[in-house]
């Protein structure tokens, strides 16, 4: 694990990393699908979709990709669903909301950059209490290009007036490390996210891999 510099704020990505949002996108592929009279997947192949939003659950779900003619009717019934569900059963991962409280006690100012579309970012945080208290709220579609880009993480920096270099992006796929890294910064691996059977993690070039939220608080401490 390489050392941590000075952080002043953390970005955290938001499905699978600071939200648990997988049983309510689970819910939503599953009553597309009964809608079809198909079978439920299970949640633990959905979680490792889960990440890849909309694209990777209706993937899983049906077979098709954005090219398919089919994908656009089932995706726009998908993101239906999801609206009308998406605060029943998602909440902070354990240990996050101690985490976010130590944060704001160390006066290290944290934010969010999640490629999810802000009508289902921002009425998810604010569900939660997070939206007055983020530093930066940066939604899939606030900027031109979205993760992997650089732009959502910089626009971020921008908006808390911080340079990139003095934050940390926490996340759980690797298009959040390739934003963070074409962005000139560090990120940590969320080893409780939404991980597939084939992703990689140690290739991605992350500073480091927490196990759990309160990992971020060790990692911190080592850069006191």
């Amino acid at each position: 694990m390489a050392e941590p510099g000075r952080v002043s704020a953390v970005l955290f990505d938001l499905d699978g990393t600071l939200v648990d949002t997988a049983p309510d996108l689970t819910f939503s592929l599953n009553e597309l699908r009964r809608r079809r009279g198909l079978p439920p997947v299970a949640e633990e192949a959905a979680r490792a979709q889960a990440s890849h939003g909309s694209q990777g659950l209706i993937r899983l779900g049906f077979g098709v990709s954005e090219e398919d003619a089919d994908f656009p009717g089932l995706r726009a019934e998908f993101l239906d669903i999801y609206t009308a569900c998406m605060t029943e059963r998602s909440g902070l991962f354990p240990e996050m909301a101690e985490v976010l409280d130590a944060l704001e006690g160390r006066g290290i100012a944290w934010g969010v950059v999640t490629n999810k579309p802000r009508r289902l970012t921002e009425p998810l945080l604010g569900h939660l209490g997070l939206m007055a208290r983020a530093g930066s709220v940066v939604s899939g579609d606030t900027c031109a290009h979205a993760k992997p880009h650089p732009q959502p993480v910089l626009h971020a920096c921008a908006e808390m007036d911080l340079a990139p270099q003095g934050c940390l992006y926490v996340g759980d796929a690797e298009r959040d490390v390739a934003a963070a890294r074409a962005a000139g910064m560090p990120t940590l691996v969320a080893m409780w996210g939404y991980l597939g059977a084939n992703d990689r993690p140690e290739n991605w070039g992350a500073a480091g891999f927490i196990a759990s939220p309160a990992g971020l608080l060790d990692w911190l401490d080592r850069a006191a």
